[in-house]
């Protein structure tokens, strides 16, 4: 009677004969090597994909491979070409060829065969005002195609001034009065108010917004005292304000400062 060795003396695919029974029973990987094997064919059946993905942001240089006998396809996610800008040598074998599609947007490149620099470089605009140089390199000769996205694109737009809320509103005219901007669908007046004095300060008006409900006014603050004086947007701005923004809180005497004050357009004007 043979005894029955040992598992851990058998190989991974040995096969043991339980005690008292003819038939042996298969402890081999069998289920893992079908399991394996199918993984391979799976794999084996999906083409690999030779599409180049590149994330860009406006001014920024793309990197690409161009095919050296084929089309180059460059397309853009979300976007457009409008326009490309290259510079041409004159000479057949130093010069490209982009091709501007305009049902698409997409451009395409081509370079002669023996194409002697073996990198090009060119500028590209888009329909949404982005601008990308591209610098690539000579590959294969199968066909290429590059995709391209932007992270700017997915980001949603500034509300504008006349659908947003009254306080976002009145904050966006505080932003623009400060950098000299004028919103779309305002007015600006300039003004020759004489100063009033508030305390040991003198307040002049300098100009005034007017638009989407709102009147902005740019206020020109001085210390007309003898010592430092903290100064109290509150004091001098109306009650009703809906935003209130102040360059120096804290004057020296015959200092000056810049107060913007929004309130609604006819309360309190």
């Amino acid at each position: 009677m043979i005894a029955a060795l040992p598992a851990c003396l058998l190989g991974a695919g040995a096969t043991t004969f339980a005690a008292g029974s003819a038939r042996p029973r298969d402890i081999s990987l069998k289920p893992l090597g079908l399991m394996l094997l199918g993984a391979a064919v799976a794999l084996t059946a999906t083409p690999a994909l030779a599409d180049q993905y590149r994330q860009a942001a406006d001014n920024a240089e793309v990197t690409c491979v161009v095919s050296a006998r084929e089309l180059t396809r460059i397309s853009l996610i979300g976007d457009a070409f409008a326009s490309v800008s290259k510079i041409t040598t004159g000479y057949p074998y130093n010069d490209f060829t982009v091709t501007n599609e305009p049902v698409r947007g997409d451009i395409y490149l081509s370079v002669p065969e023996g194409f002697a620099p073996g990198r090009l470089s060119f500028f590209a605009t888009t329909r949404k005002g982005f601008v990308y140089k591209f610098a690539c390199t000579v590959g294969g000769s199968e066909a290429e195609q590059v995709f391209i996205t932007n992270p700017a694109l997915a980001q949603p737009p500034e509300p504008s001034i006349a659908t947003a809320t009254p306080q976002d509103s009145a904050l966006a005219l505080v932003q623009s009065m400060a950098t000299g901007g004028v919103p779309k669908g305002y007015q600006v007046r300039q003004t020759a108010a004489s100063p009033l004095r508030v305390g040991d300060f003198s307040v002049r008006l300098i100009s005034q917004y007017r638009g989407g409900g709102l009147l902005g006014k740019v206020l020109r603050v001085e210390n007309r005292g003898n010592k430092t004086a903290s100064l109290d947007p509150k004091v001098i701005a109306p009650g009703d304000a809906l935003a209130v923004s102040i360059g120096a809180s804290e004057l020296a005497p015959r200092a000056a400062t810049t107060l913007y004050v929004v309130q609604t357009d006819g309360a309190g004007a």
